[in-house]
């Protein structure tokens, strides 16, 4: 490889390339469109477009694409070529401001919920400033991608994108009203960052191309434990194989070279499992750059015959996948979540604070639903994931301080002297607390973790939620503190505001282990939702506060969230047919006739062990397993025949949810009936004759 410093960005259009290439004038009224202050002017975006178009064909790129995020958690694009002929003949190489600015695409095929008529084509998508754009593909078929959000033609939301840059709108509103009045006027741009970590699996190549339910549904429907799985813990942080080793070296490198900080790789807790962490950045580039991330692990895995997984839960009873989403608020590059900033004369910590522990508290329904996916309904509350429950955890030395504020705590009270009155406030550590790894929602030192995103979802809608429910909860507070008596102290209105709003949302707080079964009868008792499964989840789209806080804050119309909750439903019919129809498949075209052949060879064993050996005692034995074994048989056949009946039953449903809801009810629990059947056969049956790569195949041979 390259030497690092020398493939960085090699791919990746940044702003001093752009400074380099643009008139000064050109550049300094560019960056005041990114900064809201000016809308683009087809000039500029000429000059831009030209600058671009020339830097991309130096470096060997024959097209561009508007890059986009439909509804289906991927990426889009359709290429266009620079080349261009004249009236007279002549080849030329074109790329104007406006074919920058707007692109147009059959957009019939994406899901809409219903937002659209399947007839009605156009889908526009418009230039993202804030996301720089980049090459992607090798030798003559490199590509300029342009990042875009993707809208109807009466300017609905059709993507991931476009709720995302609004709610980014939303919070820095209300972040830059609440700052004002804390006596900050200095500050003129807030932004949300976020850093992601991605988990995935690799298996080889050659086993994944023998099971079609890894190959078209993500995850194994079939698949016992081995003998060994992830109970030592030796896989964890443990030396990288050489051959994973090449294929991080190779993925580092070609995000480097998109611009793409990829800062730490790791091995994961189960076989074959592994982390890729990136720098935070403002959520928007986050989000852009993740797609990049699960588009990568999957083409460098492939050229090192392997597959990449980012299913939630590929394999049953171990470790699943997420996308753990480190989220926080930046004030012109001042972290407003960094506790070593409260001071007896800074409060602002305090407030934030405060804010998004309320949001979480009224809204944790809404940023459940933001997570509730087919696959991730197998990964919450097993094995290293969290619970379906949203808590928060702050640690113990936060909510002290939040439970105390308002009163002086003597050194009588408490081991340590603290005093906790208006005007005192102690000096905390930036690492307040030891980090809680059970918890959906956690403080880890200047920023929430929020650990339930599954790994091949888009980290762009749980972002959005939270910066829409935390702008919501941001505005109450500016409201208050503007009403605040002009003759009070601001100090005293701000530990009034965050004493009662404590008082109010401390339910939601849990520093204890949310792997813990009692934790959820005592979040019951609480009155904290428990949303189980993306069917209990995806009503919440439709709920009338659901809506009240979207067009509050100008993210999603009502029309747009039902929208959604027609394109989730949707996608949960889809996957759930998907999983269902395989399963039916391999158990009757594979797993059924190798059956009947190991009946066969057992029985063939038994007459020939009678026969010339007369040894009663070893036939019995035989004799017993086979019993077995037909039993299992009639079983597997039974099974089936009920789940392609249920999944017949489902399909002819037109209501989405309804269908979902019987899905849920019939066909899932079918699908584990048939795969305990099959997972005890596997264990049953001559090796040689399982038709399927096992588990040990696909956790341990790499």
């Amino acid at each position: 490889m390259n030497n690092m410093l020398e493939v960085f960005g090699k791919n990746y259009f940044s702003e001093l390339e752009l400074k380099k290439r643009v008139p000064s004038s050109m550049f300094k009224e560019f960056k005041a469109v990114q900064r809201g202050e000016k809308v683009l002017s087809l000039e500029v975006a000429d000059v831009i477009a030209t600058a671009v178009k020339n830097w991309a064909i130096e470096n060997g790129a024959t097209h561009y694409t508007h890059w986009f995020q439909p509804l289906t958690e991927l990426t889009a694009e359709k290429h266009d070529a620079f080349i261009s002929v004249s009236s007279n003949g002549d080849v030329l190489s074109q790329f104007s401001g406006k074919e920058l600015i707007k692109g147009e695409s059959d957009g019939s095929s994406f899901p809409s919920g219903g937002l659209r008529s399947t007839f009605e084509a156009r889908g526009y998508t418009a230039w993202d400033v804030s996301s720089p754009m980049f090459l992607k593909g090798e030798g003559i078929s490199k590509t300029l991608y342009i990042p875009t959000a993707f809208v109807g033609y009466h300017g609905e939301a059709l993507d991931k994108k476009v709720p995302l840059l609004r709610a980014n709108t939303a919070i820095e509103n209300q972040a830059l009203r609440v700052l004002k009045i804390l006596g900050d006027y200095e500050t003129k741009h807030v932004e949300t960052t976020l850093g992601v970590e991605q988990e995935y699996f690799l298996v080889e190549k050659k086993y994944f191309e023998k099971r079609p339910d890894l190959m078209l549904a993500g995850r194994t429907v079939f698949g016992s434990l081995p003998p060994k799985g992830q109970e030592l813990n030796d896989h964890y942080y443990g030396t990288i194989k050489e051959r994973v080793e090449v294929f991080m070296a190779e993925l580092d490198a070609e995000l480097w070279k998109l611009g793409v900080v990829a800062k730490t790789k790791h091995n994961e807790v189960a076989p074959n499992q592994f982390e890729i962490a990136l720098m935070f950045a403002s959520a928007n580039v986050a989000v852009d750059q993740n797609q990049l991330v699960m588009d990568m692990i999957k083409k460098v895995a492939h050229r090192h015959n392997l597959s990449g997984l980012l299913h939630e839960k590929p394999f049953a009873g171990v470790n699943g996948s997420g996308k753990h989403c480190n989220w926080s608020l930046s004030a012109n590059g001042r972290n407003l979540l960094d506790p070593s900033n409260l001071s007896q004369d800074n409060l602002e910590f305090l407030v934030f604070l405060m804010a998004v522990v309320e949001a979480v508290d009224k809204h944790s329904a809404v940023l459940r639903a933001s997570t509730a996916t087919p696959g991730n309904d197998h990964r919450l509350g097993g094995h290293e994931a969290p619970p379906a429950v949203i808590s928060v955890f702050l640690g113990e030395e936060l909510q002290y301080i939040l439970e105390n504020i308002g009163h002086i705590v003597s050194a009588s009270e408490t081991n340590d002297v603290l005093e906790l009155g208006s005007y005192n406030f102690p000096k905390i550590p930036k690492d307040v607390s030891d980090r809680n790894r059970t918890s959906p929602f956690a403080f880890t030192g200047n920023k929430f973790e929020f650990r339930m995103p599954g790994s091949s979802a888009s980290p762009s809608t749980p972002a959005f939620i939270i910066n829409t429910i935390v702008a919501d909860t941001l505005r109450e507070y500016a409201d208050y503190l503007e009403n605040c008596s002009a003759d009070r102290d601001m100090k005293d209105c701000i530990v009034e505001l965050v004493k009662e709003r404590y008082s109010r949302h401390k339910r939601i707080l849990f520093n204890g282990n949310g792997y813990d079964h009692s934790w959820i009868e005592e979040a019951a008792e609480r009155g904290l939702p428990n949303l189980k499964n993306t069917v209990e989840a995806l009503p919440v789209w439709l709920a009338e506060s659901t809506a009240e806080v979207f067009e509050r804050n100008k993210v999603l119309t009502k029309a747009e969230l039902e929208s959604r909750f027609n394109v989730y439903c949707e996608r949960f019919n889809k996957q759930i047919n998907i999983e269902a129809a395989i399963a039916i498949r391999v158990g009757r075209s594979q797993i059924y006739p190798a059956l009947l052949t190991h009946i066969t060879n057992v029985s063939q064993m038994i007459i020939s062990t009678r026969k010339a050996l007369g040894a009663d005692d070893m036939v019995e034995i035989d004799k017993a397993h086979l019993v077995k074994v037909i039993e299992l048989k009639n079983n597997l056949k039974n099974i089936l025949g009920q789940l392609e009946a249920d999944l017949t039953s489902a399909v002819v449903i037109e209501d989405g949810y309804k269908r979902a809801t019987y899905s849920q009810t019939n066909v899932v629990p079918k699908m584990k009936e048939l795969r305990a059947i099959v997972d005890a056969l596997e264990l049953m049956m001559e090796k040689s004759l399982w038709p399927i790569p096992t588990y040990e195949d696909l956790l341990f041979k790499l």
